[in-house]
């Protein structure tokens, strides 16, 4: 891949130090593109978290085993890696802002209408078509930001977006205690889908503030005429590109195969294996959740300062054994637990603050939201199945047991990073 000396962007203030140089780097046009992307992302994390919260009352009403339930989780995952990879070849044929609300509008819309299902098959068939938005948001988003920040903020900068999925979790854990104090539990869960249209508000911003970076839009515009055509998949086959589209998919794979095994089980574990209430058991995920804000902005840094891959590397190996330390803790250690949430929640979400700015760097600019959509989405869709095996395992093993299954994709990853090269400090070509 080809790169250039480092040039102040579109709309770029020159004074990139101090705690916040990232921010003010990107200058009046990129800040509004953050403000976008970071809003998409959150409300895109709410969303998909007013499954796994209300998951144990989905399962009572509609008398599901563990296996059916964590089907959900699953189907949600597999479409995403679909809706992701669309969204992506469309931000390169239409831009990033326009794919962007495209992918809000979708998920915001079947969102809601989970909350209408008379039965699990209707669930199931919504909560996939949440996917088709579910997946793509994060691609498109990360690529608008990338484009406006520079080499030396690209890092920090995409880890803040990240840290907008905590943010929208929080807000989901609030959300969902408040509607389960107040409200019988066989009606919260439909109360909380509902609240799944407040993505709709982030629209009207994104359409009236938010435009496409000028200099990557024209490059792009540029490269789509010198090819008399417009990105496809098969371009992210071709050459070089196609060996880091392999890896890129595995490493997405093992990342994203221990972290929603987390997501989506680790609410029930406290329920279920630690008998917490509703109040309880949103306590536990507050610590979790704090330390996933952290992780992200923190990460974000040290992919700038270690680089991509050994921040992915540090972080993937950390989290492995916070895991088996969380799911084997003594009965009654329930102090120890609630702490421990912390470094968990830490660790493996530092791990994805890289991820927006090396996807990004690995592919150039005509095809940058193709790969970015697919190597992310497709790992997504692989490591779904982790969930599942989580939940059919859960049935004789236990919940806590059947957690390890996520520190075996952390050991993915990292055996992924050998075939993918650094790219910090790199300019997008």
């Amino acid at each position: 891949m080809s790169t250039t000396k480092a040039q102040p962007q579109h709309g770029q203030h020159p004074d990139g130090n101090g705690l916040f140089g990232w921010l003010r780097a990107l200058g009046p046009d990129g800040r509004r593109a953050f403000g976008g992307a970071f809003g998409g992302y959150a409300l895109d994390s709410y969303d998909f978290f007013t499954l796994p919260l209300t998951m144990v009352a989905v399962s009572a009403h509609f008398g599901l085993d563990s296996g059916r339930t964590g089907l959900l989780t699953t189907v949600t995952l597999v479409v995403s890696a679909v809706g992701g990879a669309l969204a992506g070849v469309v931000a390169d044929r239409i831009g990033r802002v326009r794919a962007l609300m495209i992918t809000v509008g979708t998920y915001a819309v079947f969102t809601v209408l989970c909350g209408f299902a008379p039965t699990y098959e209707t669930l199931l068939v919504f909560r996939a078509l949440q996917g088709l938005g579910f997946g793509g948001e994060w691609a498109v988003g990360a690529i608008l930001v990338a484009e406006y920040a520079s080499a030396r903020h690209r890092g920090r900068t995409l880890g803040a977006v990240q840290s907008a999925w905590a943010a929208g979790w929080a807000l989901a854990v609030l959300v969902y205690t408040l509607v389960f104090q107040y409200v019988d539990e066989d009606t919260a869960w439909r109360v909380v889908f509902w609240t799944g249209a407040l993505p709709a508000l982030l629209l009207v911003y994104v359409r009236r503030h938010v435009q496409d970076a000028p200099e990557a839009t024209e490059r792009r515009l540029a490269a789509a005429g010198a090819t008399s055509g417009a990105a496809t998949f098969a371009a992210i086959f071709k050459g070089p590109l196609g060996r880091t589209t392999l890896f890129a998919v595995l490493l997405s794979t093992g990342v994203q195969g221990g972290y929603y095994t987390l997501a989506t089980w680790v609410p029930t574990f406290l329920k279920s294996e630690r008998h917490l209430t509703v109040v309880g058991t949103g306590g536990y995920l507050t610590f979790l959740i704090s330390g996933a804000f952290l992780g992200y902005l923190t990460g974000g840094h040290l992919t700038d300062v270690l680089g991509r891959k050994k921040n992915i590397a540090l972080f993937a190996v950390l989290s492995a054994a916070c895991i088996l330390l969380y799911t084997h803790l003594p009965s009654g250690a329930d102090t120890l637990l609630l702490v421990l949430g912390f470094p968990l929640g830490f660790c493996m979400s530092a791990i994805f603050s890289g991820f927006g700015s090396f996807l990004s760097e690995l592919y150039p600019t005509a095809v940058r939201g193709t790969g970015q959509g697919f190597t992310y989405n497709t790992g997504r869709a692989v490591g779904a199945l982790f969930p599942t095996l989580v939940g059919y395992l859960a049935d004789s093993w236990g919940v806590g047991g059947a957690l390890v299954f996520g520190a075996a994709g952390y050991a993915i990853a990292v055996l992924a990073l050998l075939g993918l090269p650094e790219t910090r400090g790199q300019e997008l070509a």
